[in-house]
């Protein structure tokens, strides 16, 4: 394992599968997870991919999903298989992918500069195209509110995660007005995506398309029990969806067995959602909005993320807007409210 800090901050990376099992924050644990990471029975079964075996945190999916191209693991080479440790100072990592994915070289750099966790991806090479997720992992004991940038579309997959599981309907594709983010559920009623997590045991998917022009797109997690609040960043231009997974007890088998609950993905990339690779390769409901699910491969490409973690101001209900400049992060409140946190502003661009 490789353990970051700064400050009041403290990252565990593993290399065995480049994903980050823990991170605190004071006493903040912003991100979930798996609770059979340490069952031997889970960790011996020959049929579970790597990547569900050592769930935890955050990591990034290349290809994300299926991969009915290639044949490799679900969330592909990145999430299934070690890493070298090229450097690793006290508060930054610096890691390579030890396999290609389609060709190209992965390389992962992580920094954590107080509640701030910034990750660059640099791809170089490759061939053809692929896709690509943040994979990142927060549990709600008792659920939360969540805030987005602006969105110009919600959609959902043409098929059920899991048949019995479905909260909403399938097939869905549904403009957004405003800060209106509904999705039309089995049952008749509707869902306000602000609100997690589900009333009951359902496994489901969804997509969020970033409006046009976007540079810097964002998800805001309060959770009600543990009283903080995860920002989560990402460059809009190579991100152009935010896909929300929810899983709240939906999978009754090993190694979820119904206790995987309250438990939500906000998964930033470029993708067709539950898809598989090569519908993301193919003209599809996205490409036709304009909106790539693939990224070209050949030359070199950055994919930058980060995360904030923050205690949830009192009273704070949704955030309305996050900018970044001067070397600030500044949210603001639908009533005006604002927190502002040193970031480096210049790292989206």
């Amino acid at each position: 394992m490789i353990r970051l800090s700064h400050g009041d901050s403290a990252l565990t990376l593993d290399p065995a599968v480049g994903n980050l099992p823990e991170w605190r924050v004071g006493g903040r644990h912003p991100l979930h997870s798996a609770p059979w990471r340490d069952e031997a029975a889970v960790q011996d079964d020959p049929d579970l991919p790597l990547v569900n075996k050592r769930l935890a945190g955050d990591f990034l999916c290349m290809p994300f999903g299926r991969d009915d191209i290639d044949g490799g693991p679900i969330h592909g080479p990145s999430a299934n298989e070690g890493w070298a440790v090229i450097r690793s100072d006290v508060a930054e990592a610096h890691l390579r992918l030890s396999v290609p994915v389609r060709g190209a070289t992965v390389d992962k750099i992580v920094q954590i500069t107080g509640p701030v966790l910034y990750q660059t991806h640099r791809i170089e090479g490759g061939a053809g195209a692929v896709t690509f997720a943040h994979h990142p992992m927060i549990r709600m004991a008792e659920g939360g509110r969540l805030s987005f940038s602006p969105k110009r579309a919600v959609l959902t997959d043409p098929d059920p995660q899991y048949a019995g599981r479905t909260l909403w309907a399938l097939n869905q594709t549904r403009p957004v007005v405003g800060r209106d983010l509904r999705l039309a559920c089995e049952d008749g009623t509707d869902w306000d995506l602000h609100h997690y997590p589900a009333g009951h045991a359902v496994e489901d998917f969804c997509l969020l398309v970033e409006a046009r022009g976007a540079t810097v797109g964002w998800t805001v997690a309060m959770r009600n029990a543990e009283d903080d609040m995860l920002v989560v960043l990402k460059d809009a231009r190579l991100m152009p969806v935010t896909m929300l997974w929810i899983s709240n007890g939906g999978r009754d088998f090993s190694p979820w067995n119904g206790r995987h609950t309250g438990v939500l993905g906000i998964e930033d990339g470029c993708a067709l959602g539950g898809a598989g690779l090569a519908a993301a390769l193919a003209e599809n409901r996205l490409t036709a909005m304009g909106v790539p699910t693939a990224m070209a491969l050949g030359g070199t490409q950055v994919i930058r993320h980060a995360m904030v973690s923050l205690p949830r101001p009192p009273g704070w209900a949704e955030v309305a807007e996050v900018t970044l400049a001067k070397g600030r992060m500044t949210l603001t409140e639908v009533g005006g409210g604002q927190v502002s946190v040193p970031f480096d502003s210049g790292f989206f661009t």
